[in-house]
C-alpha cells in the first residue's frame, strides 16, 4: 500500500498500554514520502475531538469535524493497521504541523 505525508486513514491502534491513544481513529501520516513508499510503516499522529489544544496538540477541521492531531503520540504502524484512506489535511495545517515537529525535534 502507497501512504503520502498529510493522507489521513482510519487506522486500528489497539491492542496499547497504559495512557496511548486506542481504538480505531483517523490518524495522520506524518512521515516523509521517501520511507512511506520504501517501508511497510508509516509514522502516525492520532487524531481526536476530545481535549484542548496544547504545545503538541494542534487544532485541526477535517471532515466538518472539530479536533486534535496529537503530535505528542507520534506511532509507527504497520500499513496493515490502515483500514481506509478519509481524504488529506489541508495545507495551512500541514505547514503547522512540519513546525511543530521542527519545534519538538531540533535542538
Amino acid at each position: 500500500m502507497v501512504v503520502n505525508r498529510f493522507e489521513i486513514y482510519l487506522v486500528r491502534l489497539d491492542p496499547t498500554q497504559g495512557a496511548e491513544i486506542r481504538k480505531t481513529r483517523p490518524c495522520l501520516v506524518v512521515s516523509p514520502d521517501e520511507l512511506n513508499h520504501n517501508l511497510r510503516t508509516a509514522i502516525m499522529a492520532p487524531m481526536t475531538t476530545k481535549g484542548r489544544p496544547h504545545l503538541f496538540r494542534l487544532p485541526c477541521r477535517f471532515k466538518d469535524k472539530q479536533g486534535l492531531i496529537v503530535l505528542d503520540q507520534l506511532r509507527t504502524v504497520d500499513k496493515t493497521r490502515l483500514v481506509r484512506r478519509l481524504g488529506r489535511l489541508d495545507p495551512k495545517t500541514s505547514t503547522a504541523v512540519l513546525e511543530v515537529l521542527q519545534e519538538m525535534f531540533a535542538p
